[in-house]
C-alpha cells in the first residue's frame, strides 16, 4: 500500500479546456485493463518536454524529440503494458505507424501526434491493438477523464496518480492539472516514468521548452525510489491557451512566477506521489541536505544517502543503524569535506555533531523516528548556505518480489 496517499477522486480534478481524454481496453499486453489512452489538443496550444537521459531511450522518446522540433502537437497516444525500448528500428517504425495511424484519424500530420510507451522492455510493440483501439479511445474522449487517464497509464503502480491546483494569473483565475504514473525504474534524472500536465494559461510556444526543465528540476528531478533512470522518461506540459489573460512571454514576469508556484505545486505533488507508492514503500523519507557550498553538492550528498541500499533498508526495517547514513555522506565525492563539522538529525533528534555522534544521543530516540511512516533525515555539511532536497522511500522484500515477478 502507499505511503499515505489518498486515492484521486475524479470530482477533484479540474477539467482543463483545449483537452480532451479518451481511455480504452487494447489488450497491449493482457486483457480487460485500461492500457491505451489518447489526449486530443485544440490548435493553438504551446507544448513543452523533458525526456530520460537515459542514451538507450525508447523509440516514443526519439519520436517525441523530432515531432516537438518540427510541428505543434495536436494529439498524444500513450501506451501501457510495452515500453517500446531495446527495439531497435523496428521499435521506431512501430512508433511511427501508431503516430500515422492516428493523424489519418483526425486528420493530421503524424508529426503533430507524440507517442509515449510503458511496461516492459525489449518487446515488440503490438501496434495493431493499439491502431484497432484507436476509434473507441477517440470516441471516449471528455474534458474530465483525467483520472481515466491515470488509470490507464499505470504499470506496477499501485493507485492513480493525480491533482489539480488553481492560481491567479494577471487577475485571471488559470487552472492545472497533472497525472503520472511511476513505481519502480525510478531515478528519473529528468521527469518521471511518464507524466503530463496542462493548464488552460497563455504561455508563448518559446518558452515550453524551459519551463517544462523547471518544473522537472523542482520536482521529479528531486525524487528516486531506486536510482534507475528508465529508458522512457518522460515529463509533457501543455498550455491551451484558453485563460483571459495576456500571453506570458517572460518566465521571470510576475504573471509567470504565479503560474509557475501552480504547476510547481502539482509536479511536486505528483513527484512524491511516485515515492509514496514506490514498489514495496513502506515509508516516504525526505532527504535534506544544508550548508553547501553549492546547490550540486549538496544534492549529490542527498542522492548518496538516498540511494544506499543499506540506508534503505534500514529504513524499512526501523534500525537506527545511522553510522551507514554518515558513510553515505563520506562517499559522495566531494573530495575536501571536512567531517567534523558533520551534523545528522533525524526529524528533531541530534544524532551526530561535529563528525561523531551526539553524547546526548539515545538509540531509542533514533528508533522511534525510524518506526515512523514519514522521516526526515537532515545533514549540515558546515561549508556553506546552499540547501537540497530529495524524497526517496524505504527498501522493502516486496520490492524484490515486485520486480522478480514484473513479467510473469
Amino acid at each position: 500500500m502507499p505511503v499515505n496517499l489518498p486515492l484521486p477522486v475524479a470530482s477533484d480534478l479540474i477539467a482543463i479546456p483545449g483537452v480532451r481524454i479518451g481511455v480504452t481496453e487494447a489488450g497491449v499486453r493482457k486483457a480487460g485493463r485500461k492500457d491505451l489512452t489518447v489526449m486530443l489538443l485544440d490548435e493553438g496550444c504551446s507544448v513543452g518536454g523533458v525526456f530520460t537521459t537515459n542514451r538507450f531511450c525508447a523509440a516514443p522518446v526519439q519520436l517525441c524529440r523530432q515531432h516537438l522540433q518540427v510541428s505543434p502537437a495536436r494529439a498524444i497516444v500513450i501506451n501501457t503494458g510495452n515500453a517500446n525500448a531495446g527495439t531497435g528500428a523496428d521499435g521506431l517504425a512501430r512508433a511511427k505507424q501508431s503516430c500515422v495511424t492516428l493523424a489519418a484519424k483526425l486528420s493530421l500530420a503524424p508529426e503533430q501526434v507524440l507517442p509515449f510507451s510503458t511496461g516492459v522492455i525489449m518487446e515488440p510493440l503490438p501496434v495493431d491493438r493499439i491502431e484497432a483501439g484507436l476509434d473507441a479511445a477517440i470516441a471516449e474522449a471528455r474534458p474530465d477523464h483525467w483520472l481515466k487517464a491515470a488509470e490507464g497509464i499505470m504499470t506496477t503502480d499501485t493507485q492513480p496518480k493525480a491533482f489539480s491546483a488553481s492560481a491567479m494569473v494577471d487577475g485571471c483565475t488559470v487552472s492545472v492539472t497533472g497525472i503520472s504514473k511511476g513505481a519502480g525504474m525510478i531515478r528519473p534524472n529528468m521527469a518521471t516514468m511518464l507524466g503530463f500536465i496542462a493548464t488552460d494559461a497563455c504561455v508563448d510556444q518559446s518558452l515550453m521548452a524551459a519551463l517544462a526543465r523547471e518544473l522537472a528540476e523542482g520536482s521529479f528531478n528531486r525524487v528516486t525510489v531506486d536510482g534507475d533512470t528508465s529508458t522512457n522518461d518522460s515529463l509533457l506540459l501543455i498550455a491551451t491557451n484558453k485563460a483571459a489573460h495576456a500571453p506570458i512571454t517572460d518566465l521571470d514576469s510576475v504573471a509567470a512566477r504565479a503560474l509557475k508556484a501552480a504547476l510547481l505545486e502539482v509536479a511536486r505533488k505528483l513527484a512524491q506521489a511516485i515515492v509514496r507508492d514506490g514498489e514495496g514503500a513502506t515509508k516516504f523519507i525526505t532527504v535534506k541536505v544544508e550548508g553547501g557550498r553549492t546547490e550540486a553538492e549538496c544534492r549529490q550528498v542527498a542522492y548518496a544517502i538516498a540511494h544506499s541500499p543499506l540506508v534503505k533498508t534500514a529504513f524499512f526495517a526501523s534500525d537506527p543503524n545511522l553510522g551507514r547514513i554518515l558513510a553515505a555522506v563520506g562517499y559522495a565525492g566531494i573530495e575536501d569535506l571536512d567531517q567534523g563539522l558533520i551534523e545528522l538529525h533525524l526529524d528533531e533528534v541530534l544524532v551526530a555533531t561535529r563528525g561523531g555522534r551526539n553524547p546526548h544521543y539515545r538509540e531509542e530516540d533514533g528508533q522511534r523516528v525510524m518506526k515512523q511512516s514519514e522521516i526526515t533525515v537532515q545533514v549540515g555539511l558546515g561549508r556553506g548556505t546552499a540547501t537540497q532536497t530529495v524524497w526517496t522511500c524505504d527498501l522493502s522484500h516486496d520490492y524484490v518480489t515486485i520486480n522478480a515477478d514484473y513479467r510473469s
